[in-house]
C-alpha cells in the first residue's frame, strides 16, 4: 500500500465522519466532551506521573498542582456532560472573540498591506460566530461543539485527499 493510497483513505474517512457529525450533531457535541474530559484525565495522570518521576526536581509541586487540576476537570467534564458541554461551548464563544478582536487590531497595524483584508474579514468572522454562539446560548451548546467538529472533520479529510494529489504529481 503506497502513500498516496493512505491518504485518499484517511481523507474519505475523515470526510465520512464529518457528514455523520452534520447529521448528528448533538451527539458529535456528547462526543467531543467525551473526549476532552477523558484528554484532560489521562493528561492529568501522566504529569503527576512525571512529577513523581523527576529526582530533584524543584518545579514538582508545580506540575503536581497542574496534574492534579487537569485530572479533577478530566473527572468533572466525564461525570457532567451537560455541564461540560455548557462550559466548553462557553470558552469555544470567548474563544472566538477574544481571537477575532485580536485579529481586527492586528489587521489594523498592517494597513496597506495584503494581509489587512485577510485579517480585519477572518477577525470579524470570528466575532461574528462568537456573537451567534452566546445570542443563542446555551441552547447552541447542543450542537456548536459537534457542527465544530464535523467542519473539522470535513476539512481535514479534502486536505488528505488534496495532499495525496501533490504527492502523487511529486512522484
Amino acid at each position: 500500500m503506497n502513500s498516496r493510497f493512505l491518504w485518499v483513505a484517511l481523507g474519505g474517512l475523515s470526510i465520512i465522519a464529518g457528514i455523520f457529525a452534520l447529521m448528528n450533531p448533538l451527539a458529535a457535541t456528547l462526543t467531543v466532551e467525551q473526549l476532552t474530559g477523558w484528554s484532560f484525565l489521562f493528561l492529568g495522570v501522566l504529569l503527576l506521573w512525571a512529577a513523581f518521576r523527576a529526582p530533584g526536581w524543584d518545579g514538582r509541586a508545580w506540575v503536581m498542582l497542574l496534574g492534579l487540576a487537569f485530572s479533577v476537570l478530566g473527572v468533572w467534564l466525564l461525570a457532567r456532560p451537560m455541564a461540560g458541554i455548557i462550559s466548553l461551548t462557553l470558552m469555544v464563544a470567548l474563544v472566538f472573540l477574544v481571537s477575532g478582536l485580536f485579529k481586527i487590531l492586528i489587521s489594523f497595524a498592517l494597513r496597506g498591506t495584503v494581509a489587512f483584508w485577510m485579517l480585519l474579514i477572518s477577525g470579524a468572522v470570528s466575532v461574528l460566530l462568537a456573537v451567534m454562539i452566546l445570542g443563542n446560548f446555551p441552547a447552541a451548546a447542543a450542537t456548536i461543539l459537534g457542527l465544530l467538529l464535523a467542519v473539522e472533520l470535513i476539512s481535514s479529510g479534502v486536505s488528505m485527499i488534496a495532499l495525496a494529489g501533490t504527492r502523487a504529481a511529486a512522484d
